[in-house]
């Protein structure tokens, strides 16, 4: 069965020491991009929520790092986007180039915008 995590540092801890660094610098840039945002695991994966609605998830695969902002993260993203595999609100980094650390704190804080806007709208 496989291991149910309490927190985002025992989620990191369980990765390769490589995939740590990449998972700490994630969590890092999510922090500083919404500094409010309460950190959770929700599927089992690591997450932040916003004044009560999911921001993002990330997580650790054998080859890429997946991070799922939502379709409504990732719309305006389009262009700087179109170089990494994509789901329906996902994104795949792979392991073996650079991680866009500047994108995906880009990313948040526009998620984190279209929360504030949902919430002033009702």
């Amino acid at each position: 069965m496989k291991r149910q995590y309490i927190t985002i540092d025992e989620y990191i801890e369980e990765n390769p020491v490589d995939v740590q660094k990449i998972l700490k610098n994630i969590k890092n840039v999510i922090i500083e991009a919404v500094p409010e945002a309460e950190e959770t695991i929700s599927y089992q994966m690591p997450s932040f929520k916003f004044r009560g609605k999911p921001l993002v998830y990330f997580a650790a695969f054998k080859s890429h790092i997946g991070a799922c902002p939502t379709p409504s993260g990732m719309d305006e993203f389009r262009e700087e986007l179109k170089n990494y595999k994509q789901g329906k609100g996902s994104i795949q980094f792979p392991l073996d180039k650079p991680i866009p650390y500047e994108l995906i704190k880009k990313i948040v804080k526009n998620r984190a915008e279209k929360i504030k806007e949902s919430k002033s709208k009702k």
